[in-house]
């Protein structure tokens, strides 16, 4: 087992590549707290894992809220004795350019997906031991290359990714590995409009070299790596997981 007796955290667990990663990384020996704003989600996923044999537990957390934050962790550390990895995934989404987008949703977002990794990391550092372990950041393949009506989102990623690589030189000491993963378009609720529409679906596959959208899963496989030890040379850098999309564009000219 890849991860075995490690305890992870995964905030956003109780959906889309939040659910999919903890599944994973419980079967692959890990002992997994998921925090997630909507606890039924949460619990319903760490009931899937214990059924399975692992042990699991949901928190209900708004990683934006500082108090909540540490309580979490600080709840984790006390059930498990400590934190191995952390995987900062919980997020949302705006679609707005700049001039359209409203002052409130911008601040949501940043909060969210840039506060949240913040505050998550800090209060999860305590609560790594002496031998190091992982934090894996949730980036984009919007926080490295332009994807038009994406503002907020799209720079609350890119910043994930300088903070990846400031965080590395921080923590490289501790021997704490921090990496980012950049998924591309995953079929998961954040896409689920896009997906409901048949032509703007078709389209969208169309920029995957690859010819489809991701999974949940694909993702997933991409955290285990960045968690175990098959990656223990690997600190600062952005995982780009997006079936060729960032690649450059497949249209024949």
């Amino acid at each position: 087992m890849r991860v075995y007796d490690k305890v992870a955290v995964v905030t956003g667990g109780g959906s889309g590549i939040g659910a999919a990663s903890a599944r994973l990384l419980a079967h692959e020996g890990a002992r997994l707290a998921i925090l997630d704003c909507n606890l039924e989600a949460g619990q319903a996923v760490a009931a899937s894992i214990r059924h399975e044999g692992a042990e699991a537990l949901a928190i209900a957390c708004d990683v934006s809220r500082d108090a909540q934050v540490r309580e979490s962790m600080q709840q984790v550390a006390a059930v498990f004795g400590c934190i191995d990895i952390l995987f900062n995934n919980a997020g949302l989404a705006v679609r707005q350019p700049v001039g359209e987008q409203e002052e409130e949703g911008w601040d949501r977002v940043v909060e969210t997906n840039l506060k949240g990794a913040y505050l998550c990391s800090r209060h999860a550092l305590p609560h790594f031991p002496d031998r190091g372990g992982s934090i894996i950041h949730a980036a984009s393949v919007t926080g490295i290359t332009g994807v038009r009506s994406r503002a907020a989102y799209s720079a609350a990623k890119g910043a994930i990714v300088a903070l990846t690589r400031n965080m590395a030189l921080d923590y490289a000491p501790r021997h704490i590995r921090v990496n980012c993963v950049c998924p591309g378009f995953v079929k998961t609720p954040f896409i689920a409009a896009l997906l409901h529409d048949p032509q703007r679906s078709q389209r969208l596959t169309a920029m995957h070299p690859l010819g489809r959208l991701g999974e949940p899963e694909d993702i997933a496989y991409a955290v285990l790596f960045l968690a175990s030890e098959e990656s223990s040379w690997m600190t600062g850098q952005s995982l780009v997981v997006d079936g060729g999309f960032s690649a450059g564009h497949a249209e024949e000219i």
